[in-house]
């Protein structure tokens, strides 16, 4: 059972904080999205299926937030974990092939609209969009930045590319640049994400080709967590809003490193995990890239969108689907019969005749 709360114990829609709380049957796993400050996701399972969210919000909103959110009761937290979306770097290639870098996109100093007149607890999915609260370019004049949460009471797969087969155990974050403005001919984009693990817990970045390649062909997956969580997505953006094969953008990964600088404001990490986050937990950061070899595709559509996958466990893996394997049930199927009927031919053959010879006396 999933359910979607927005700002509880809260009436003021100026703030955001979705809380995704699904029930199993013998535990609860909670998802908390904000953008207080950075944008974030909170993960955290519990092994109560009556464990509840609680936010002391005059405490989350000072300047001190440290304990401002907790799980009740404590004693049934069993693993917690955050990502937080810091920045968006646009950079493109000057004629001496040195890449030029412009202002960077903080996220933590976007304004966000309320996330409220998205919310649709039917489809248990919502959207967190923003723009720059000072934009001395322009570039978001016609444009906006966002991130689309959805989540999932069964497992499955989605219908739109990049077709992402997801889990109960899971939820769908989609990153999208929609109308905004690049600032060279070539601009191509940079996300720079980071995550937030307890001390000891390994986490590795993992390339894997997926078995079954139907939905996106020849396209890599990419995940980063440990043996206890998960980020999976494709190595694949998109062009259009209803996209198809040849509106896809390649993007790639840059990198697990162990990030040495202070995380970006982010309301809900230090309410939930303190001020001992970058010393009692360990912060990594990752950038994934956007764009083609000539980064023109977002010039022309003004549209990019990136879909990952974030949840509790291993990450979903593909398997052989009915398609698949109906294609290689005819191509090996059919030679092997034809190489059946062919033998059954020649023998029926010979015997007959062997059989037309007259016996010698």
């Amino acid at each position: 059972q999933v359910s979607m709360q927005y700002n509880p114990g809260w009436n003021n829609s100026s703030v955001n904080l979705l809380h995704v709380r699904a029930v199993g049957p013998s535990d609860t796993l909670h998802y908390i999205w904000s953008s207080i400050g950075a944008p974030t996701v909170l993960l955290v399972a519990t092994a109560s299926r009556s464990s509840t969210l609680c936010v002391n919000w005059t405490q989350l909103l000072s300047p001190t937030p440290a304990g401002a959110i907790w799980i009740d009761p404590p004693s049934s937290v069993v693993y917690s974990t955050a990502v937080v979306f810091t920045k968006v770097f646009e950079y493109s290639e000057a004629k001496t092939l040195e890449e030029l870098f412009y202002p960077t996109y903080d996220l933590s100093d976007f304004s966000w609209d309320s996330v409220n007149h998205t919310l649709n607890h039917t489809a248990l999915t919502a959207e967190f969009t923003g723009i720059p609260a000072a934009d001395p370019s322009g570039s978001f004049s016609n444009g906006s930045l966002a991130f689309r949460v959805t989540a999932y009471e069964a497992s499955g797969r989605d219908g739109p590319l990049p077709s992402l087969l997801h889990t109960a155990n899971s939820s769908k974050v989609e990153f999208v640049l929609a109308g905004v403005a690049p600032r060279g001919n070539s601009s191509r984009f940079v996300l720079e994400l980071a995550t937030v693990e307890e001390t000891g817990v390994v986490q590795k970045l993992r390339l894997t080709r997926s078995i079954d390649d139907e939905y996106t062909p020849t396209i890599f997956e990419v995940s980063v967590g440990s043996t206890l969580s998960f980020l999976q997505w494709k190595a694949t953006a998109y062009g259009s809003q209803t996209p198809r094969r040849e509106d896809s953008i390649q993007c790639r990964s840059r990198g697990l490193q162990a990030a040495n600088w202070t995380l970006p404001m982010s309301g809900i990490v230090h309410a939930y995990f303190g001020e001992g986050v970058g010393s009692t937990y360990t912060v990594s950061a990752i950038n994934i890239s956007f764009g083609g070899e000539d980064g023109k595709v977002y010039q022309e559509k003004r549209y990019l969108s990136w879909s990952a996958l974030l949840g509790f466990g291993q990450p979903p893996k593909d398997t052989f689907s009915p398609l698949v394997i109906s294609i290689m049930a005819v191509a090996l199927g059919t030679p092997m019969v034809m190489l059946l009927v062919g033998s059954c031919v020649v023998l029926f053959a010979q015997r007959k005749r062997y059989s037309e010879y007259e016996p010698i006396n």
